[in-house]
């Protein structure tokens, strides 16, 4: 009987192509969260024992295993590897380094599911908890752009165009509490206390803002309405 070689290099080629498996005790090791910033956490979950990730807003991102540990991740054109990092001994999602003579480094650190980030305390309304957080952030990093006073600032605005007024107002607080010498943070904060209708607050804030810096127009303007409505 005349051997095919050709049906048999199909075979093979269809064994090659076939989907790599993850085995459950890979699966209970890399699932979870892990720091993309001290603020933001990147998801590994699987699906049917496929890796998918949720990371910096994308979602259901599914990367291609390529070696036991690591996949592809045509999303960001990047190899990325699971790792163990031997000076703390806890998992990490590494870089793959695009030349083999690169160094690895230990990028994003494996975080317990229980641990939240600032973000997630706000988004819980436990506002005390969120504004530690951030405070906590700032001591480790002062210049990093998460805490920044315009970035708050601007989540904050972003939370009163969607008349979140409860939300704009804790913002606004925490970044009262963060930058305490800076005028534009109280005009803001009295903006949000405006529009949830706390006038009496919102005149102490303004005031507040004209008394540091007696330039700020918008403060002016505010404080000029709210007196006369008083009347």
């Amino acid at each position: 009987m005349r051997f095919n070689f050709g049906f048999l290099a199909l075979i093979l080629l269809l064994i090659g192509c076939s989907k790599p498996t993850n085995d459950i005790a890979f699966i209970d090791e890399v699932s979870g969260k892990y720091l993309f910033n001290p603020d933001k956490a990147i998801e590994v979950y699987f699906v049917e024992n496929e890796l998918f990730l949720k990371w910096n807003g994308a979602s259901n991102i599914k990367p291609l295993k390529t070696e036991t540990s690591t996949f592809y991740v045509k999303e960001m054109n990047e190899k990325i590897q699971f790792l163990t990092n031997p000076k703390d001994g806890i998992m990490y999602i590494c870089l793959v380094p695009k030349e083999s003579e690169e160094a690895i480094i230990y990028n994003f650190k494996k975080i317990s599911d229980d641990e939240k980030l600032p973000s997630e305390y706000f988004k819980a309304k436990e506002y005390a908890k969120a504004l530690e957080g951030y405070l906590a952030i700032k001591k480790a990093d002062s210049l990093n752009p998460i805490i920044e006073e315009a970035y708050i600032n601007r989540w904050g605005y972003n939370e009163i165009r969607d008349k979140n007024y409860d939300d704009a107002v804790e913002i606004f607080a925490m970044n009262v509490a963060m930058y305490p010498n800076s005028s534009n943070v109280y005009d803001s904060y009295g903006e949000a206390l405006f529009h949830q209708g706390d006038t009496v607050a919102a005149i102490t804030n303004f005031k507040k803002s004209l008394s540091m810096d007696s330039g700020n127009r918008n403060a002016k303007r505010y404080l000029e309405r709210l007196e006369k409505d008083s009347k």
